[in-house]
């Protein structure tokens, strides 16, 4: 069988890329549905982009290789699309935008696209074997029991990286890229909660507080949740895609630097009350008995002086914590590292060495921020494949 395109992934990329691709394009994957990251994301109801999606929103080895794709197919271009399609929807915070009803609606919107693309697509299917012969790629495949060989010009890979393999996630586009001899940036688990070994938080489970937390420099304001392994939240998931293994995090309870004003303005109001009883009006109650005797919170807040309050502020403002590690691609939303995009054409996607050989997806070394971003990334690199690939 004879096609021009083969795309190995029917996850948001590959949809996308099938999309604009031009005629003779087939989509494989070995799922039983289509976009099945996007059905599950956002509660289900898909943080399909951000109205804030820029270059500086985006982790890789290569900072400035995500500037082409963005700049030419942008969050308002996905936006006009879903307006086109009549899928309603809103933003929830900090630019990021939910469908209204069901992540579904995207898929079914991808889908239709590709129709109209009359892209095909091949569900419960697996990729045997791949050889090349300079010109062309020649795909054995094994689909309902039965196996296909195929013949083709471009060969994408669009399979995604490691993250939730409980979805069907696997290495397989790191083995294809070993196979072509692509370098790959060592790949690990972004946006992803940090575990302590010594179950330090476990009492703290379900605890949650506004905060700042740093990794390398890099910080995040939005809110921080303990768990009984350790700590999660928007916060500490964004600051995960820059932390490594060994290093320390930085956490600011008091973001908005206002809680020695409050305290001092307590110390007036409330000075029979007990320093801790009086903290735990600005921060969860709990957090306060377990940070108690670290602090020394003794005595009423009348007793305090203004350089016990500011020390209690300034531990607060810097929390040094140091990781275990991570939970794994089990909980992980992203994939970090990747296929190096230095082997990588910006504009196309194509192998630099390996003419007709793409790869695009979360299997690629650029990583969005938590918010919409991965998606927004995947729109952008997929279209731009596929502009390339029809435009042979």
């Amino acid at each position: 069988m004879e096609y021009q395109t083969l795309i190995i992934g029917a996850g948001a990329a590959g949809m996308m890329c099938a999309a604009h691709a031009g005629p003779g394009t087939l989509v494989v994957d070995h799922a039983k549905a289509p976009g099945e990251k996007i059905r599950i994301s956002g509660g289900g109801r898909c943080n399909f982009t951000n109205m804030h999606a820029s270059p500086a929103n985006f982790v890789s080895v290569n900072k400035h290789f995500c500037k082409s794709a963005l700049s030419r197919y942008t969050q308002w271009d996905f936006i006009a699309l879903v307006d086109d399609y009549g899928i309603s929807w809103h933003e929830k915070t900090l630019g990021q935008l939910f469908c209204d009803v069901s992540a579904k609606d995207i898929i079914a919107m991808l889908q239709s696209e590709m129709d109209k693309a009359k892209a095909a697509l091949w569900l419960n299917t697996h990729v045997q074997d791949i050889q090349s012969d300079g010109t062309h790629f020649r795909v054995s495949l094994l689909k309902d029991g039965k196996d296909y060989a195929l013949k083709v010009r471009n060969l994408v890979v669009a399979c995604g990286g490691k993250s939730i393999p409980k979805m069907g996630a696997t290495g397989f586009a790191y083995q294809i890229a070993a196979q072509f001899d692509v370098p790959v940036v060592a790949p690990r688990p972004g946006l992803v909660p940090l575990t302590f070994s010594d179950e330090r938080f476990k009492s703290l489970a379900g605890v949650a507080a506004p905060a700042r937390v740093s990794a390398n420099d890099t910080s995040f304001d939005e809110a921080i949740l303990f768990t009984h392994r350790g700590l999660s939240g928007p916060a500490v998931l964004q600051a995960s895609s820059y932390w490594h293994e060994g290093d320390e995090i930085r956490i600011n309870l008091d973001p908005e630097g206002a809680l020695l004003e409050k305290l001092q303005a307590n110390r007036q109001s409330d000075g029979r009350k007990a320093f801790a009883t009086v903290l735990g009006q600005h921060l969860p109650t709990r957090l306060v008995d377990h940070l108690s005797q670290a602090l020394n919170l003794q005595g009423n807040i009348a007793d305090q002086s203004d350089a016990k309050l500011n020390a209690v502020c300034t531990a607060l403002s810097d929390w040094v914590l140091r990781p275990a590690g991570s939970e794994g691609y089990r909980t992980a939303e992203v994939t970090l590292g990747g296929i190096d995009t230095d082997a990588l054409s910006s504009r196309t996607m194509e192998v630099s060495r390996t003419k007709g050989l793409y790869f695009i997806g979360e299997a690629v070394d650029v990583t969005g921020w938590l918010g919409g971003y991965n998606f927004q990334w995947a729109w952008s690199l997929g279209w731009a494949a596929g502009q390339a690939i029809a435009g042979k």
